[in-house]
């Protein structure tokens, strides 16, 4: 998918990729993600217009400080999006961040939104997968090149099993950038400061977001060994929507590559239930 560009409604410049026609599909990735992240599933996508924005201060959008990182803002930016590509309507797809940036468009947006798909994220995020993205969020691998780092992905993330090397090796060359010093991150650093604050600060209760979404079709795919979503909140989300399509993704911790068997059954149902046009 092909880079471009629009300008938000601040005169950030943003960007992001589209691929397919059909059915909008607004896919969101995670905290220190791009759109990039969606290219594993993007094949195995039929009769969909996939559409996959970076973030501000991610991949290709411009760098515009902590103090605009934020839910809120990513959310407008999303609308943005929309409105220049004409779109009255969109699934969203969320991974992680993306997935309460989902929730929130349900709670101020809903008109805007044909349906939510969240991948390994709920109202309450456990506090062991926010530690441990604390331990690497705005600083750079230590690894001198994309397979260097390869081979040492499944040492640091023993969640993730039976995940072929050239999986691991795509990984590296998605999120980090070759250099003569060796890989760096493709966000900016201060990404950090607003995601330790919030960590720091008081709980938030994002169960209202989620129950926004009451009248959408709803999925949620989580990874069996997710250290962010825990299963006894996944077991209270499908008991607040017994309709929510669900899906445990084996061998995947947070977050599955979503070209897994099971989250692409969980998508493509998702899918049907969305009138087409």
């Amino acid at each position: 998918m092909d880079v471009r560009h629009f300008t938000a409604g601040d005169g950030a410049r943003l960007a992001y990729r589209e691929q397919g026609q059909g059915l909008p599909v607004l896919a969101l990735s995670g905290l220190t993600r791009t759109g990039r992240d969606f290219e594993y599933l993007a094949p195995h996508l039929d009769g969909v217009r996939l559409i996959c924005p970076d973030y501000r201060g991610r991949g290709d959008s411009q760098w515009t400080g902590p103090a605009s990182y934020t839910v809120q803002q990513e959310a407008q930016d999303a609308i943005d999006l929309l409105d220049l590509l004409e779109i009255e309507q969109a699934a969203v797809l969320g991974t992680s961040r993306g997935g309460i940036i989902g929730m929130y468009l349900a709670a101020t947006s809903r008109h805007r939104l044909h349906g939510l798909c969240l991948n390994d994220v709920g109202p309450v995020l456990h506090k062991p997968g926010l530690a441990r993205i604390i331990d690497y969020v705005g600083r750079n691998p230590v690894a001198s090149s994309h397979a260097d780092l390869a081979r040492k992905l499944p040492l640091v993330m023993p969640e993730f099993r039976n995940v072929p090397r050239d999986r691991w090796l795509a990984e590296a060359q998605l999120h980090y950038a070759q250099t003569e010093a060796g890989l760096k991150i493709t966000y900016d650093p201060q990404l950090r400061e607003g995601f330790v604050a919030a960590f720091e600060g008081p709980e938030i209760n994002l169960w209202p977001l989620f129950d926004a979404a009451h009248d959408l079709p709803l999925a949620l795919i989580r990874g069996g060994n997710s250290d962010l979503l825990s299963p006894d909140v996944a077991a209270q989300m499908r008991s607040r929507r017994p309709d929510m399509i669900y899906a445990e993704v084996p061998d995947r911790g947070h977050i599955p590559f979503l070209d897994e068997p099971e989250a692409l059954a969980a998508i493509e149902q998702w899918l049907a239930l969305i009138p087409r046009a």
